[in-house]
């Protein structure tokens, strides 16, 4: 394990611990709307915090950029990626699945390493480039499931659903309909780490941010699955458009995804 993985590790936890520390004991004064059905709070600051200096303090050459406004210039050309509460709605209404995930990347875009941290489960998700994908320290691979009646995929809704709506919900029911189930738990980083251990065969999403998918996209790919934009390129860092599966089932996914977005969605 490099000392890039495990200090991004030792970082989701120190955050996680401030996270659980707080789950459940929120106050309204301390919850702030960004946008509409977009809210931040003092815990997802604090977090923040905490794993920025951090990473800072280990390795202050690298930029780093988080999701509540952080953005720390460096000389390396590797930048870390960092969601401090993936799930904020999810913890603001103490539902238990949100978590910190935190991604290094190079000038390339390349994902070095990840890591997936659920504070209130302990759950850790790893991942270094080449090196595998692991649970808690335990070896893990996507699932086999191929044939549609047998999946269970996850998925998401972005914040701006209006601009997306009609699509969404008829993508969703088409999936709903040939699949064996569906689940929208509210959390894109735990979505592509259950996807990579099997508990979830794929995960589809639109309009995310790379904090959001960056160490997720990682894990999935070094357990195996398959990761790509709507397009079916890799750009999804960019783009903020997923798709991520085992691998047999992504020319499927990809399918019934075009159907509705197109082949040529932006």
């Amino acid at each position: 394990m490099t000392k890039e993985l495990i200090a991004a590790i030792n970082a989701a936890k120190l955050a996680g611990k401030h996270a659980r520390k707080n789950y459940g004991l929120l106050h309204t004064s301390q919850i702030r709307q960004k946008n509409p059905k977009d809210y931040v709070t003092e815990v997802d600051k604090a977090c923040e915090a905490l794993a920025v200096n951090f990473l800072h303090k280990k390795f202050p050459n690298d930029e780093i950029f988080a999701e509540e406004g952080t953005l720390e210039k460096g000389s390396s050309g590797r930048r870390w990626i960092i969601d401090p509460l993936d799930g904020t709605l999810n913890f603001i209404h103490s539902f238990p699945f949100f978590a910190i995930s935190i991604a290094l990347v190079n000038e390339q875009d390349d994902i070095l390493c990840g890591a997936i941290y659920q504070p209130i489960s302990k759950e850790l998700f790893t991942a270094e480039r080449g090196g595998g994908a692991y649970f808690n320290n335990r070896r893990v691979r996507v699932s086999r499931n191929y044939k549609p009646h047998q999946l269970l995929l996850a998925t998401g809704f972005p914040y701006k659903l209006n601009a997306y709506l009609d699509q969404s919900i008829a993508l969703f029911k088409d999936m709903l309909v040939q699949c064996a189930g569906l689940r929208r738990p509210g959390s894109a980083a735990l979505d592509l780490a259950y996807t990579a251990c099997g508990r979830f065969d794929g995960f589809w999403e639109i309009s995310l941010k790379a904090w959001d998918i960056a160490a997720g996209a990682l894990i999935v790919k070094e357990a195996g699955g398959m990761v790509t934009d709507f397009k079916g390129n890799g750009d999804f860092l960019k783009s903020g458009h997923i798709i991520a599966s085992n691998g047999k089932i992504h020319p499927f996914m990809l399918e019934t995804v075009q159907r509705h977005f197109g082949l040529n969605f932006e």
